[in-house]
């Protein structure tokens, strides 16, 4: 990737293109949406090389699920996932305690990825700084890989930490950092690991990657590094089709002022049905291109 200058596209967005293919849009600054909705930056629609179309914005059933990104429903008490923040012992509950994410400004970018810098801010505080880097990556002539690295440091002059509604008292709902809203249908996608099968076995497990199997597409999920891979998987699929990394599952994840928490997960988009073996050499060639 090479650097650019600091100018934004019309519309406030991007196109992401491998081997010269459109894959995915980039929202860069979503100025429409509600401060309920944690407005963020994220990635919609993402698609398959033939166009099939593998996420999903704003659905009825969760309208703050937005496409592909980052999110964390509790950066020091303030809510940057959306909708209601679980609070122990009352549940759900609707609180004025959104944050938002602001696009700084783009270090490099190509036709293939970028490198992002974003503001997390709440109260007029910025809380913490982001450097975001994403590239498409072509593995064959039906599936290519979205690379997404995000680096959260700590801007505050003090101790911060990340928690979930688990961390608060939900037990099966450690869900924040890294996520993706895969599109409903009538019947719910295969679910699928290295070693398990179904939604139920592989929610809230460890596996170097995860697959949801959908009609006519697959995502396959992969921590690419250590760190990453010790992260559950966070896993829908009967209620809604949604898969992401869980940074807080069982305790609240410190972050020092001027620490940086890096993860990275790499996403196989593949046209058809993939099997465990095809899934496995996809995930081998991603995350070693």
């Amino acid at each position: 990737m090479t650097a650019c200058p600091q100018h934004h596209p019309p519309g406030g967005s991007l196109l992401l293109r491998c081997a010269g293919r459109p894959v995915a849009r980039y929202v860069i600054r979503p100025d429409h949406l509600d401060r309920a909705l944690a407005p963020r930056p994220y990635l919609h629609p993402v698609t398959t090389l033939t166009g099939t179309p593998v996420t999903e914005l704003a659905p009825d059933d969760h309208p703050h699920h937005l496409g592909a990104g980052v999110a964390v429903p509790d950066v020091a008490g303030r809510n940057f996932w959306g909708g209601r923040t679980f609070v122990r012992d009352q549940g759900p509950t609707e609180l004025d305690n959104h944050g938002a994410q602001h696009h700084r400004g783009f270090k490099l970018r190509d036709p293939d990825g970028f490198v992002e810098d974003i503001d997390w801010t709440a109260d007029g505080e910025v809380l913490l700084r982001e450097r975001r880097t994403v590239a498409a990556v072509e593995l064959s002539a039906s599936a290519w890989a979205l690379d997404f690295t995000f680096s959260l440091t700590n801007a505050t002059g003090g101790e911060l930490s990340l928690g979930s509604p688990a961390t608060n008292g939900r037990p099966g709902a450690a869900y924040g950092g890294f996520f993706w809203r895969a599109p409903k249908a009538d019947a719910p996608p295969r679910v699928f690991t290295p070693e398990a099968e179904s939604e139920e076995t592989a929610h809230a497990a460890r596996a170097d990657w995860l697959a949801l199997a959908g009609d006519g597409w697959t995502l396959v999920f992969a921590g690419a590094t250590a760190q990453t891979r010790r992260d559950p998987w966070f896993v829908r699929a009967a209620a809604y089709p949604g898969v992401g990394s869980s940074l807080a599952a069982r305790d609240r994840v410190p972050i020092a002022p001027r620490d940086t928490l890096v993860r990275r997960v790499v996403t196989v988009v593949a046209d058809g049905t993939l099997d465990r073996a095809e899934a496995a050499t996809l995930v081998r060639r991603a995350v070693t291109a």
